[in-house]
């Protein structure tokens, strides 16, 4: 049964991408559907085995790698946290590719699309269900791959295909990295097995063991979009929507979350890589609010957004509430993925038009959209009993709590961050849904609600996110719960719920609700009542240069462009220009090839046909020779042993015969003209 749980995707993303044109459309629809479904039903299986009957599986199906100094074997572990998130995962997945049939009914390339929808959500459970760190780096780089494809999907448009190549070659950054942290465990570790590792690490050098997750870091930023390795994620709103719901909400961006999760037994024994973590994630936070308050197309909206939750799950991580991080991650699938797929449905029925400046008065034609957006951005903003609030709100106090700098920094930024992003969603409600209509005539008159497959997907997640939260939150984040067991490792001198709990002031757990609800209030009141307020703000030298550095998003594509690319490409130029096709080919095959050219032609010049000649050659024979016999005689060493000499010596009458102008030959030559 869990052998078929990652089986099942990547079955149906073989027969969908290997025999689409056998099976049809609607084949592929329903092979691909069935393959996920079962795959759900089996992970809810395994969730109530595995999570509530506390009974982790392992299985392994035999050796890899085999030699004298490395064993690597293809094994497949599932405990409570590869099931908790597997079943976001899968559940997530399935909605999304029913969701997809109707959104791409027009697409000349279904199969393709749901053979790699189906193979990314493979690659996903190949990653998180990894018995080893080898097993999971299969899974980490096939979702690479499929993410570069789903991403360039529409591979005739320009923008997708930089939009591809940057995701790609970012990860790749990351990438590098993690397997050079793969590299260093098991060069101090002597394995990659999970048990072998985390059993050891008390014992090892911490400086050591803070490389080692420095390097895991590195690779964990990239793929869950952090500073200073985000740039790829709004990019990659090029992609069709069901893809940015995948990919941006459920599986790809919660990969690095997950290996950081999975290495809790390694971070709890590097303090500082924990205070680098929490500063990284409450900056990445509050940068990705700030830049999603100017964002005007609709997916990007989201996708900053995104990018400010990722940051909420790395402050999580930081201040070690493992389970609260993973409890976000399961929460932010669910919402997230409800926000993307209703973008989806209002681009879809809207004429394909992204930008939120152009549409308004939506509410009157998409009433079933507008409530699911709402509620997904409630969930978002932690209003309270919502699948959010369970979650977010915990890890502002969980940060309050550990009473240190970086807990009060990431509390701050953290709750700054929650009124913005309550600005910026409830902006996006009002631009498309409650504002006067600023979209074309024939656009409306067009619009309607998309029919049951776009439906029933959207009314799932807008269930999840109103009651996940409130019925699995004793289970996940529960004072007391050991739910998770092993498979998340917290010190104990890092156990901070009971004070996060019932010890701090009320104030302090009531501020991030006030920002979030002062914010959107704010952006009802600043869009539809008063927007002249809006043209006074950047009505001034100050405005204008706030509202271009948030516009460029702090300007970290112009640095990355003009002083690492540009720089990059140029240092690459004049390593290709100097030396591989210049000293390299000096040396190597051109130098070599001349010089053996040369000598010939100048040793068959010893053939001048003039007998007085070949009487210096044999004189300086017998001269060499007696040399030879009489030499460690004359000068008290063997010659044999002093081999240098002899180099010497024969390098001079080389030297003398092929150089005509020093040598006798050249000279008779000369003679002669």
């Amino acid at each position: 049964m869990y052998l078929s749980i990652i089986i099942l995707p990547i079955l149906g993303s073989i027969v969908s991408g290997f025999m689409g044109r056998k099976v049809g459309v609607t084949g592929a629809h329903f092979i691909t559907c069935t393959c996920l479904i079962l795959s759900s039903l089996l992970m809810t299986i395994a969730f109530y085995e595995v999570g509530i009957s506390n009974s982790p599986v392992n299985i392994n199906l035999g050796s890899w790698v085999d030699s004298e100094v490395m064993l690597i074997s293809w094994e497949f572990y599932f405990d409570q946290l590869t099931v908790s998130l597997g079943l976001a995962v899968l559940y997530c997945s399935s909605l999304i590719h029913i969701y997809s049939i109707d959104y791409l009914s027009s697409d000349p390339h279904n199969q393709r699309f749901f053979s790699y929808l189906s193979a990314f959500t493979g690659g996903m459970l190949i990653l998180i269900c990894g018995g080893n760190f080898f097993v999971m780096f299969v899974g980490w780089e096939a979702i690479g791959v499929v993410s570069y494809l789903l991403i360039n999907f529409y591979f005739t448009r320009i923008q997708a295909n930089k939009a591809g190549i940057l995701a790609f070659t970012m990860n790749r950054s990351g990438d590098m990295l993690m397997s050079i942290g793969f590299f260093a465990i098991f060069a101090v570790f002597g394995s990659l097995n999970y048990a072998s590792v985390f059993s050891l690490v008390p014992y090892m050098n911490e400086t050591a063991i803070s490389l080692i997750a420095l390097l895991l870091l590195g690779g964990a930023l990239a793929k869950s979009a952090n500073i200073p390795l985000h740039s790829w994620l709004p990019g990659s709103m090029e992609a069709p929507t069901p893809v940015s719901a995948l990919l941006h909400a459920a599986t790809l961006v919660t990969a690095g979350i997950y290996l950081l999760l999975r290495s809790s037994p390694i971070l709890e024994y590097t303090p500082t890589v924990l205070l680098v973590i929490t500063l990284i994630g409450a900056s990445t936070a509050f940068f990705a609010a700030t830049c999603g308050l100017l964002a005007n197309d609709l997916k990007r909206i989201i996708a900053f957004s995104t990018i400010s939750q990722l940051g909420y799950m790395m402050m999580a991580i930081g201040i070690s509430q493992y389970n609260v991080a993973l409890m976000h991650t399961v929460n932010h699938a669910f919402f997230k993925a409800l926000l993307f797929l209703g973008a989806g449905a209002v681009i879809h029925s809207f004429a394909d038009q992204q930008d939120v400046r152009r549409m308004g008065g939506l509410i009157k034609f998409l009433p079933f959209t507008y409530t699911v957006m709402l509620v997904g951005s409630l969930s978002l903003l932690a209003t309270p009993f919502l699948t959010g609030f369970y979650s977010k709100d915990l890890i502002l106090e969980l940060a309050y709590g550990v009473y240190s700098f970086s807990g009060l920094y990431a509390y701050i930024l953290g709750s700054i961050t929650a009124g913005i992003t309550a600005f910026y969603s409830f902006r996006l409600i009002s631009l498309v849904f409650l504002t006067t209509a600023n979209g074309q005539k024939e656009s409306y008159l067009n619009t309607a609600e998309s029919n049951v497959a776009v439906i029933i997907p959207l009314l799932i997640l807008a269930l999840f996110s109103i009651f996940f939260g409130f019925v699995f939150s004793d289970l996940f984040v529960g004072v007391g719960s050991d739910f998770f067991g092993n498979s998340l490792f917290i010190h104990p001198n890092n156990i901070s719920i009971i004070e996060a709990e019932f010890s701090l002031n009320p104030i302090i757990k009531l501020l991030p609700a006030i920002f979030s609800f002062t914010g959107a209030i704010l952006a009802i009141f600043m869009y539809q009542q008063t927007p002249e307020i809006l043209i006074n703000l950047t009505d001034n030298k100050l405005g204008r240069k706030l509202y271009s550095f948030l516009n460029g998003k702090y300007y970290f594509d112009v640095i990355y462009n003009h002083y690492l690319v540009s720089q990059g490409l140029r240092f690459g130029y004049t390593i290709s220009k100097e030396i591989d096709r210049g000293a390299i080919e000096l040396l190597g095959p051109y130098g070599l090839a001349n010089s053996f050219t040369k000598t010939g032609i100048n040793i068959a010049k010893l053939d001048t046909g003039i007998i007085t000649t070949y009487s210096l050659y044999i004189t300086i024979g017998l001269l060499s020779l007696l040399f030879l016999i009489f030499a460690p005689v004359l000068i008290d060493t063997s010659m044999f042993s002093e081999i240098r000499l002899i180099i010497i010596y024969f390098a001079s009458v080389v030297l003398l015969f092929s150089n005509p102008s020093i040598s006798v030959r050249g000279k008779l030559e000369k003679n002669k003209v």
